[in-house]
């Protein structure tokens, strides 16, 4: 006798409990993240090494030599996460204080699933230019930069000047980093159903940031732009679209020129026709995609329904549409195509070479080896991807983005693939023992 099947109404219940808790527990704890300790406090006669007179011997140093603040401070292990809060998460521009959540929560990810130190950065400045400036300034104090929930094409803009002006590596993870995990699972997508990445017609519903860098990285996996349809809310991009054109957004005309071969014009629904593959990052559902369009679509479709915090669709409605393999955003539902999944590892191993920048090169590396570990698991149509549960996916993530960035000559340090996962693995362990410790000794109370 088969198990209880729930109903669409429980569906609906378990999907709005997160946001229901949510409103409980951070006042709670009042934010999830805090400063501590992480040298040793025998007497209060260490404070004459930790701060003066002792700590004026390494400022000399570091004066003499700034690279050597990566020894002697915590700044090889330390990135700020800077967000202006005009596209966070799905619910647009909110502001900066109302990023400030967000942004806890990426340094809780960076730190419990990387080992990365975050520092949350919300700013009162919008003008690409200030946020530019802004990062310059505080550069001495970090070893990267996470940018965050940054409107376009402002993002872009950001994104492209500091990777060219930065002395460390910025990388924008609402444009790389949710292009490397959409690229790892479809790639584990299409052997589910075997189909070929260069040969597959695509669909992206949404232009913004994060399809343009998944367009982007998709080519570099080797998709052909040609067979690549993207739609804004004025319908397909093509050669035609003079509206934007000579708009402030010379990203999207430039994709305009580069896909959609066949040069259909008209809405989504043009759009989707005959589509193998749909991703989705539009807005918030559901309702978005709806059933009639996944069966417009060609056989076996693969659809991804990215948005937060609610996909363009609801799991059981793609089903009912026939889709061979369906994704969100979201934990709380099978293959969650995510950030979370990415950026932790990929900093991990960005920070252990200390490489000067991250190429797109260094991304694929890890979509490729975060596509690996679920396949070596064995794939089906509900696991393209591992879950945050799987923690070895991190470590193995760094050591493909260190080698990467070792041979294209963007790392300061070299070491061989054993020593970059022991680097990895123990930085992660560490931090996760930290917070169980805490947890167990009462200094982190639970609810």
């Amino acid at each position: 006798m088969s198990g209880h099947q729930p109903t669409v109404e429980e569906l609906l219940a378990k999907a709005k409990q997160p946001a229901k808790d949510a409103m409980e527990l951070h006042p709670f704890y009042k934010g999830k993240i805090q400063t501590t300790s992480k040298c040793c406090i025998r007497s209060l006669d260490d404070f004459a090494i930790w701060y003066t007179p002792g700590v004026a011997a390494p400022c000399r140093d570091i004066a003499a030599n700034p690279m050597a603040s990566y020894e002697h401070t915590n700044r090889a292990n330390t990135i700020a996460v800077v967000s202006d809060g005009t596209r966070v998460l799905g619910l647009g521009n909110i502001g900066p204080e109302a990023g400030m959540p967000v942004m806890e929560g990426k340094a809780l990810l960076f730190k419990y699933l990387g080992g990365v130190d975050a520092v949350p950065l919300c700013i009162d400045a919008h003008d690409p230019k200030d946020i530019i400036q802004f990062v310059e300034w505080i550069q001495p104090s970090f070893g990267g930069i996470n940018l965050e929930d940054i409107q376009k094409p402002q993002c872009f803009e950001v994104l492209d000047t500091l990777r060219k002006s930065a002395r460390i590596p910025v990388w924008h993870d609402d444009q790389q980093g949710t292009a490397a995990v959409t690229v790892a699972g479809l790639i584990n997508a299409l052997k589910l159903v075997g189909k070929e990445m260069g040969e597959v017609r695509m669909t992206m519903l949404g232009a913004g940031a994060s399809n343009q860098a998944i367009v982007r990285m998709l080519v570099v996996a080797g998709a052909d732009p040609e067979k690549i349809t993207m739609v804004d809310s004025k319908g397909c991009l093509h050669k035609g679209r003079t509206d934007i054109q000579n708009g402030n957004d010379m990203w999207k005309w430039g994709w305009a020129q580069r896909t959609n071969g066949e040069q259909r014009e008209g809405g989504f629904d043009v759009a989707i026709e005959n589509a193998e593959v749909l991703v989705a990052l539009a807005q918030s559902g559901p309702g978005v995609v709806k059933i009639e369009h996944v069966r417009s679509m060609a056989k076996d479709p693969i659809v991804f329904c990215c948005a937060n915090p609610v996909p363009e669709m609801w799991p059981w409605e793609a089903k009912e549409a026939g889709a061979a393999v369906f994704a969100t955003g979201r934990s709380d539902f099978a293959n969650q195509v995510n950030n979370s999944l990415g950026f932790p590892g990929i900093f991990r191993g960005t920070l252990d070479v200390r490489a000067t920048t991250i190429t797109d090169e260094m991304c694929i590396a890890a979509a490729r080896e975060l596509a690996k570990v679920a396949e070596d698991k064995g794939l089906r149509p509900d696991y393209i991807i591992p879950n945050m549960n799987e923690w070895e996916v991190f470590p193995r993530e760094a050591v493909a983005v260190g080698l990467k960035a070792i041979e294209q000559g963007v790392a300061q340090l070299e070491f061989d693939a054993d020593t970059l996962y022991t680097m990895a693995e123990t930085q992660i362990k560490e931090a996760r023992a930290q917070i169980d410790s805490l947890q167990a000794n009462g200094h982190i109370k639970l609810p």
